[in-house]
């Protein structure tokens, strides 16, 4: 299964994919998670992409591209792969489905998960991330144990700049204007399906996988 989620930031596609990578063993790919991943690193990649995720823009395509590209190439994704994050253009989608045509490959399903703006806010400005092992908590929906400490590794709690409001405003300004065409562009091919993205993860889980099985 080869499977793509959308959804504005603050949706709930991670914790989503990582509920298909274990309904479907197939393995999930967070195009976030790789590029935080080269910035705390401090590849020549992670720097270049830390200025534009800092003021809440979209790092460049070709980047982007190339490091989905890679990855997915990798012997683990021969069986399927479900992408979180990735597409979030047009251009980055189309560049995608040549190479996937190049290997005579697919996407399968494209899922959007849909939720208000306010309540990704909400969602996005409470989260907070451990400075030593990288776990997320939430101030309201998953708070620590000992407020600003990491409940895993004891080490201090902190706000990333893109969780900040003003900062979560502009990503979504840039969501609504770049990305969502891309709600047009699966439609057209017949792929998109979409999800009511608000309740608990299990919920938002039911309605996605009787998507799934209504569409195999």
């Amino acid at each position: 299964m080869r499977a793509i989620l959308l959804g504005p930031p603050g949706a709930g596609k991670g914790t989503q994919a990582k509920l298909i990578q274990e309904r479907f063993r197939v393995p999930h790919i967070s195009t976030g998670d790789l590029l935080r991943d080269a910035i705390r690193r401090q590849t020549e990649l992670g720097r270049a992409a830390k200025q534009f995720m800092d003021r809440g823009e979209l790092v460049p395509d070709p980047l982007v591209v190339d490091m989905i590209t890679e990855r997915v190439r990798e012997p683990d994704c021969q069986g399927g792969f479900v992408l979180d994050g990735f597409p979030r253009t047009v251009a980055q989608a189309d560049a995608f489905e040549r190479m996937l045509a190049g290997r005579k490959l697919h996407v399968d399903h494209v899922l959007s998960l849909s939720v208000p703006r306010e309540e990704l806010i909400r969602r996005l400005s409470g989260r907070r991330t451990c400075r030593g092992c990288g776990a997320l908590f939430h101030v309201v929906f998953d708070p620590p144990q000992q407020p600003g400490r990491c409940d895993r590794c004891q080490s201090e709690l902190y706000q990333r700049d893109d969780d900040r409001e003003e900062t979560i405003r502009a990503r979504l300004d840039v969501y609504e204007r770049q990305t969502a065409p891309l709600l047009d562009y699966y439609r057209a091919r017949g792929l998109l399906r979409s999800i009511d993205g608000v309740g608990g993860a299990a919920a938002v889980n039911a309605r996605l996988l009787a998507q799934l099985d209504g569409w195999s």
